[in-house]
Parts: C-alpha cells; structure tokens; sequence
C-alpha cells in the first residue's frame, strides 16, 4: 500500500474532490453546515475541483459506504466532524475499518493531549486517548487549538482522505497551516479559481438580471445571480494560472456591472449595510441614534456589531408600546389616536422624538405589522413605515412586504430596508 507521499498524482484531479461531513446533529438540522461552504471556496481557491457534497450522521455502516463509494469516484475525500473522544466520534475507526487497515498509537499525539488537559484532568481517559489512534501509514493534520487530530492518508492508489474536526475554527486553522500546503507541494493544485461577489439592494433579482443579460452568457469569467432575503449577489468566477490573472479578468466586469447599476451595489465580497453605513457616518463625522418598534431593536443590534460603531451610534429606544412612543419619544397622543401607530405621521414624530432625546445628527425609525396577527384590510400584515431624519433630510415611507411572509422574513427585511434607504440618504445629502 502507498503512502500519502506515494501517491500516484499521474492523473491528477481527474475525478475531483468531494466533501464529506459528518453528524447527526448536522443532518437533522441542529447546526447549520458551514464547513462545506468554507471547505469549496478554499478548493476553488487551489483550482482543485469538486463535484459533490454528503452529509451523513453518526452511523458505521452508512458512514463506510459513503468513504468506499467516494474511493471509486473522487480523488480527494475530504471530511469534517466525528474526530473527538465521545463514543459517537468514529470517523478515524470507520476509515481504517473500510480499508482493512489496522489503527496505530501516535505517541506524538498522546503527548500533545496531555498537555492541552493537564489543567483539567489528573490523566487521560480512555475515551481521550482514542483521539491519538491512526490508520497505520496515516499523516497527521495537528490540531493547534482542540484535542482532535486530522490525517493525510492513501489507502489506495489515486485516492487521498483529509480528515478534520467539526469545530469550524479548528478546521479552518488546520486547513491554512498545513493541508492546504500540502494539496500545493502535492501538485494537486490546479487552474486557479477565484470569485468576487457584488452585493445590491433595492432592486429585485429579475430586474438585475435583465439589466446584464450579456454578462450573464459568458464562459470566463461566469456571472450568475443569486437571491436572498433583502438582497441579491453577483458572483463574478473566473479560472486562469494564476491569481493575477483571474483577478485581472473580473476587473472589468465588475466595473461594467457596477457602472450599470449605479448605487444600488452597495458593497463586495463581505461587505454588509449596516458596515457601509458606519463607514459614512465615521467619514462625515456624523451621529446616529434608532426609534424602533416592529424591528425590535434588529436596527441598531446590526449597527453595534460593527467595531467602531459607538463613536456615531448614541442609542436606541424600542418603542414596542405606544405608551412608549408618547412618554419618551413624545409622539403626541392625537397623532396616534388619528393616524394609527403605524403610519408616516408616527414614524415621523419618532424620528424626530429620538434625535432629540439623543442629540444625534441622523435619525431612523420604523414600525410596522409583522404578524403573523394584528393586520386589516388597510393595514394588512407585513405592512411596515419607516422615517429617517438627518441633518437636511426628512424622508418618510412604506413598505409592503406582503402577509404571505414570516414574521422574521418581515422583521429582516425591514432592517435591511430601512439601513439601505438611510445608506442612500446620507451619500444624498450634501
């Protein structure tokens, strides 16, 4: 049997990468699956290909008939997850098992456990030294912040297994400290791939697509749209030799995508609304401060998540009740009494209740119906009002979301309304 330096690399990439994760609590949807996500733009990165991903839970037989088909079809099997000392961590074993491969005791990795539990146990477990059992020939991933190793490992030809922990900072720090070295020295390594995504709101996926249909034809680089709640992304793909390269081909179609949209790009890659946002006010120096009712507070929570954000948000008041709104955004009674709590006169009177109270050079406010109760027939479920006052602005609107929403789509999309339109309202305002 070869090693993992032994491998026949002759056909490299012919059948690809694919990634394997596994655990129950993935598959019955107690965590969301990150890892995958992470693990394909790092193999595009390397212009390694891969064509399928499997979530499997914590089951022997199902987990050894997944490796086995992968070893017929792939050249890479990548894993995450089961590499712990509890009982249903059996990745290791269940490899070993499919190969007829017998485990070895790594006293390099014994030693490193001991270290890394010497605060909180007297000695190893059983249960924790199993975490220190290879298959026999396997290369080690070392685990710089768990306890569970991954390994590199050919139990047949043209076949290579990378197993990590389904701790996402743990794999993420193994991956760029040696697996993703050793893919390179391997010359698994191939074209290289590389993405931009564009980030646009206030326009719809449809109306977007029709403005590039040119763009959406092209081989290389590829363009393709994709939706979410409150925005739609542009992913820019191009493959080449090299990152200079690639780069160098999504240049000018990002430029010509954001030259045909105007404003309603608003960021790249990992760029968010509520970071563009702070951004401004930090560039002009300005204020903020939030009235909310229906949103709950998502505003100014999305706001405070930035790093830097308290040198211009000054605060927030979660006017839920409408004794709230009068008693400390004095919105008078009257207006409430005739227009409704949610209307643009209240909104308004909000708006300009809490940029008083905080001082505060901008001001945002929002209420609205987010269900699933509480609508009419004027004012139906997902009706939301909205208010942003600034320095020389003073803008009010409505949003119709629709009843068929949930009440956390409506919620959502009204932070992401109201950040968008308060974005705009500051770029505006001379």
């Amino acid at each position: 049997m070869k090693t993992s330096k032994e491998i026949n690399i002759d056909k490299k990439n012919q059948f690809g990468a694919e990634i394997l994760c596994i655990g129950s609590e993935i598959l019955l949807g107690n965590i969301v699956n990150t890892n995958s996500q992470w693990i394909a733009e790092q193999l595009a990165i390397l212009g390694i290909p891969h064509f399928r991903q499997t979530v499997i839970g914590d089951n022997p037989e199902r987990l050894k008939e997944a490796i086995l088909e992968s070893s017929n079809r792939s050249q890479i099997l990548i894993t995450t997850g089961g590499l712990g000392p509890t009982p249903d961590d059996i990745t290791t074993k269940i490899i070993a098992d499919a190969f007829n491969t017998p485990l070895e005791q790594r006293n390099n990795i014994l030693m490193d456990l001991k270290n890394k539990i010497k605060n909180k146990y007297s000695k190893l477990s059983e249960s924790q030294k199993k975490q220190s059992l290879v298959p026999k020939g396997a290369k080690i991933i070392n685990n710089y912040s768990g306890t569970a190793p991954g390994i590199i490992w050919s139990p047949k030809d043209n076949f290579t297994i990378l197993t990590f922990p389904g701790v996402p900072s743990e794999l993420k720090e193994m991956w760029s400290k040696e697996a993703s070295n050793w893919l390179i020295n391997n010359n698994f390594s191939g074209k290289i791939i590389s993405s931009r995504v564009l980030h646009f709101a206030g326009i719809s996926e449809s109306l977007l697509a029709d403005k590039i249909p040119h763009l959406l034809k092209a081989i290389n680089p590829t363009v393709a749209t994709y939706a979410s709640t409150g925005e739609v992304k542009i992913r820019i793909t191009a493959k080449g030799d090299s990152l200079e390269e690639t780069n160098r081909s999504i240049k000018p179609i990002e430029k010509e995508l954001t030259k045909l949209t105007g404003l309603k790009c608003f960021g790249v890659d990992n760029t968010t609304l509520e970071e563009v946002v702070i951004k401004l006010l930090l560039s002009r120096k300005e204020t903020i401060a939030v009235a909310e009712s229906c949103t709950g507070g998502g505003i100014g929570s999305k706001l405070t998540k930035i790093p830097g954000s308290s040198k211009i948000f000054y605060g927030g008041v979660i006017a839920y009740n409408n004794s709230i709104k009068q008693d400390i955004l004095e919105v008078p009674e009257e207006i409430i009494n005739t227009h409704g709590a949610v209307s643009k006169q209240v909104v308004e009177a909000m708006a300009k209740g809490v940029q008083k109270k905080f001082k505060a050079n901008w001001a945002i406010s929002v209420s609205g119906i987010a269900g699933p109760t509480g609508g009419s027939k004027l004012k139906p479920v997902g009706l939301v009002n909205f208010c942003i006052k600034g320095p020389k602005t003073l803008i009010t609107w409505e949003e119709r979301f629709g009843s068929n929403k949930t009440r956390e789509d409506i919620q959502k999309l009204s932070v992401l309304n109201a950040l968008d339109r308060l974005r705009l309202s500051i770029i505006m305002e001379n």
